[in-house]
């Protein structure tokens, strides 16, 4: 869960090539971390990721040290589960 603008969100997808959809929480600032209970005290979001389906369920949480690389294995294997491909 990135707190960060559209333009920065943007531009570190596409550095990581990410081809899914994901969420700014940039205005009102944080308000989507604060309710998954990741929003920092200094107003920044944990490295957090949230999988939630086309259901509003969450499928996957990951919540890490925000120097850590999450890596994208989890992840896809889930959207992968999620859309029925594995």
């Amino acid at each position: 869960m990135l707190t960060d603008n559209l333009p920065s969100l943007k531009a570190w997808t596409q550095g990581i090539n990410v081809s899914f959809p994901v969420l700014s929480d940039y205005w009102p600032h944080g308000h989507t971390a604060l309710k998954y209970d990741v929003l920092r005290s200094e107003g920044i979001a944990e490295r957090a990721i949230f999988i939630i389906d086309k259901k509003g369920i969450i499928r996957y949480i990951d919540v890490h040290d925000i120097n850590e690389d999450p890596g994208m294995n989890a992840i896809i294997r889930t959207l992968e589960e999620i859309e029925g491909k594995k």
